[in-house]
């Protein structure tokens, strides 16, 4: 990796917060694509935070691992999986979700879209928020500013909880955009999760009404799958069943903890 240490999360404490730094451009739109505000919402990278100072190095004391893959592949399965195996996931998705839906982030979407984004119950109307977003670039861009630093706090918070907790064997980073906002960058090893095309459609038409058109326009804002697929160092496929693809994952963290104890 580049410049970046890998496993090292970069952090500013700011009024008592723990907060990302330096580690990621605001480059990428959260989620699946940015679509990513359907139910459950999307995720987000770190800020970057050029030259910022009281910058603290927190070298996590267990494997940090990344999650990638097309939509649709199941890495929700599989970040399920890693943590019934003792892993601590970071849902980004869960994260953008409850960031989301924060009263002042909320209060500040009404201020600049109107009071079409909010929906009956008060919270985020994320389809109409979505439309926004995808029709222009500079308010996908705005919207990201206001989103990406409360996300990563969230994520570095989690972190911090767990780096020396002896019942954790390692952290799982389960974003959309693991390459697109950098968050790779901070992982000591990447997994690819691999599905059919057919597959994935299926998935997706029966778990949110997507259709192939809907797929291929949130997939626009991501790394090409052959790319992410190079970029990892395991591939995990999941078109079988379950207990295949629960055989894969705990050789796969079997694998990466005997690298880490060899190492120490």
């Amino acid at each position: 990796m580049p410049q970046e240490q890998r496993g090292v999360v970069v952090l500013r404490v700011v009024d008592g917060w723990a907060r990302g730094c330096g580690v990621a451009e605001q480059q990428s739109c959260v989620g699946d694509g940015c679509a990513g505000l359907h139910d459950p919402a999307w995720s987000a990278g770190l800020p970057a935070e050029r030259g910022c100072p009281e910058r603290e190095e927190v070298k996590a004391k267990k494997p940090i691992i990344g999650l990638c893959g097309a939509i649709g592949a199941g890495k929700s399965r599989v970040a399920a999986e890693f943590e019934r195996l003792g892993c601590r996931v970071v849902d980004s998705d869960r994260l953008s979700h409850e960031v989301l839906a924060q009263p002042e982030v909320v209060k500040t979407l009404r201020e600049w879209w109107g009071p079409e984004v909010v929906a009956a119950d008060g919270g985020p109307d994320r389809r109409r928020i979505a439309g926004i977003v995808f029709a222009d670039g500079e308010e996908k861009r705005r919207l990201e500013s206001l989103l990406h630093p409360l996300i990563a706090r969230r994520r570095a918070a989690i972190i911090l909880a767990v780096r020396d907790s002896t019942a954790v064997k390692a952290i799982i980073i389960d974003s959309p955009l693991l390459f697109e906002a950098n968050l790779d960058r901070g992982c000591d090893t990447i997994v690819f999760v691999d599905a059919g095309e057919s597959q994935r459609l299926r998935r997706l038409r029966e778990s949110r009404g997507w259709d192939a058109e809907e797929v291929r326009r949130r997939e626009q804002w991501q790394t090409p799958l052959p790319e992410k697929r190079s970029r990892a160092e395991f591939v995990v496929s999941n078109d079988g069943p379950p207990e295949r693809l629960a055989s894969q994952v705990a050789d796969i963290l079997r694998t990466i903890l005997a690298r880490r104890s060899c190492a120490e």
